[in-house]
């Protein structure tokens, strides 16, 4: 277990020094996992995802498949409160999968207890992989985020929340160019659960076969070498990155290095509102899965942080 309670890593970077087969093995998630082999961990994640799904499709007010593109796949599902209006806080969720996995339809997990309590929850879809590019995927995002401010202006906060490759598709949005589609979104706060902040690891992985990545698509489309020179969306935003105890030690060092980059601004701008949390006794796919349960770490803190 990397100790990340210290004051940070020394600045040479621990992968380079690693062997392909080690490597590989740090941004495998499943092979972390202490309660189940691997692929019984991601066989359970997927199911209790579906079972989320199904469950929040049948009992939750919701539109489903609402496209906010004209892409394929460019859909979202939005569930609603009881009391719905249009002046809600927006909880915008990214799957994980390494950006050629997953979706829509198997990760509604956190529908019933942040509904329960007011909040409306927006699933998102992306292009993945190998059809999809991660620069599209980055657009897309930032046209879901656009696309929810602009169909309902008077939220009370848009909250971003992605685990995973999710984390890093949520993390780029703090350095999206807003101009160009026309709307400010009202950016409240950012859950960044089990990310991946600097991509170049990624390119000398067996994850990089789907995904096609050069260096130069590396580089640009990491988080964690462009947010020291982002300015807050707003000064009350909130940017809280987890990370799970049972991770690897290389996502549990990209989790604390992009915190650390984080409140790196000009004064005059204001910081941002960062803070790291390693969530006890859960691995890479358990932090998600928990967040069925109202009572829930990591649910309670997504609930206080918007009705702070």
């Amino acid at each position: 277990m990397m100790d990340v309670s210290g004051v940070g890593f020394p600045s040479k970077v621990p992968w380079k020094k690693m062997s392909a087969e080690e490597l590989e093995n740090q941004y495998c998630p499943s092979r972390w996992v202490v309660r189940l082999g691997a692929e019984e961990a991601l066989r359970t994640y997927s199911q209790i995802g579906i079972e989320a799904t199904t469950r929040a499709r049948a009992t939750r007010k919701s539109l489903l498949h609402v496209p906010y593109g004209d892409g394929e796949g460019e859909k979202v599902d939005i569930y609603f409160p009881d009391e719905s209006s249009e002046a809600l806080p927006f909880f915008l969720f990214f799957h994980g999968g390494y950006w050629q996995s997953g979706s829509k339809d198997e990760s509604a997990f956190m529908v019933h207890p942040l509904t329960a309590q007011g909040v409306a929850v927006v699933i998102v879809a992306y292009g993945i992989a190998p059809k999809g590019t991660l620069d599209h995927m980055v657009d897309q995002v930032t046209r879901s985020v656009a696309f929810v401010q602009k169909r309902y202006p008077s939220n009370k906060g848009i909250y971003l929340c992605g685990h995973s490759a999710g984390a890093h598709l949520a993390a780029m949005m703090l350095l999206a160019d807003w101009t160009k589609h026309g709307v400010t979104p009202n950016l409240r706060g950012f859950f960044l659960v089990s990310g991946v902040f600097d991509l170049e690891p990624i390119v000398y992985t067996s994850q990089n076969v789907a995904l096609q990545l050069t260096l130069e698509d590396a580089q640009r489309n990491s988080p964690q070498l462009k947010v020291a020179q982002a300015q807050p969306v707003d000064p009350t935003c909130r940017v809280l990155v987890v990370v799970g105890q049972f991770d690897s030690p290389e996502f549990h060092r990209q989790s604390w290095e992009f915190y650390q980059v984080l409140p790196v601004q000009t004064l005059c701008q204001g910081e941002w509102k960062a803070s790291f949390e390693e969530l006890h006794d859960v691995d890479h796919f358990e932090i998600v899965e928990n967040l069925t349960q109202k009572d829930n770490v990591l649910t309670q803190i997504i609930l206080k942080t918007i009705f702070q």
